[in-house]
């Protein structure tokens, strides 16, 4: 595996997590299992956790069908050579997928990945700045007492799955920003003001799956 070679030999003694990248089900890394078995020999060899990322319409299919991949490790020792059994493990350790305010689909999905024992790591918490321009937010952000970004990552901090979120920064002021999103879930799980206004703001901001990457896909990158 060439890529697996280049990033030891650069970042090798720094990572502890190695993500395949875009996962889908066209890209074979479902149901490869040469692949398969070559990332696991790098975590067993490295020490390296195993992660993949997705986009798109069927993240939840993709989240579910990850969750079905189990690897064998070392044959277990028995009587006889007929009874000889392989423990098998789960290839991947997290899932990296896009969650927000708009694109809520895969919400069912991330929570069986965590109650399995799956890291969660979320992309694009503020839809690529789109949910910044829904008023809803903003009014929910002046009940709160806080930015829009903020309350933006902070509803996605407070979901049952437990995620990481990335924050997207490019300048110290929208970090800090964006910090306050820590506080800002702890009012909306602690609070019955704040679970209401959870509520209230995953309900009426939520749009259908197909239609957020119908717009997504329209955007302008830089």
């Amino acid at each position: 595996m060439k890529q697996v070679q280049e990033t030891d030999s650069h970042i090798g003694p720094y990572l502890n997590l190695y993500q395949v990248h875009s996962a889908t089900f066209d890209s074979g890394i479902l149901t490869n299992t040469q692949v398969h078995e070559a990332l696991h020999k790098c975590r067993v060899e490295k020490g390296w956790k195993l992660g993949l990322s997705m986009s798109g319409p069927n993240q939840d299919e993709i989240i579910r069908e990850a969750l079905k991949i189990n690897v064998g490790d070392e044959q277990s020792t028995t009587a006889t050579p007929s009874t000889t059994k392989q423990k098998q493990t789960r290839l991947f350790d997290s899932v990296q997928c896009t969650y927000n305010i708009l694109e809520q689909r895969p919400s069912l999905a991330l929570m069986e990945a965590h109650n399995a024992g799956m890291d969660i790591i979320i992309k694009e918490g503020l839809a690529n700045g789109r949910a910044l321009l829904y008023p809803k937010l903003a009014e929910m952000a002046r009940r709160v007492g806080c930015s829009t970004d903020a309350l933006a990552l902070g509803a996605i901090l407070a979901q049952p799955f437990q995620p990481r979120v990335l924050s997207g920064a490019v300048t110290k002021e929208q970090l800090r920003s964006n910090l306050d999103a820590l506080s800002v879930a702890e009012k909306l799980m602690g609070t019955e003001e704040g679970k209401e206004v959870l509520k209230e703001l995953m309900d009426e901001c939520k749009m259908e799956s197909e239609e957020y990457w119908k717009e997504r896909s329209a955007l302008k990158w830089n």
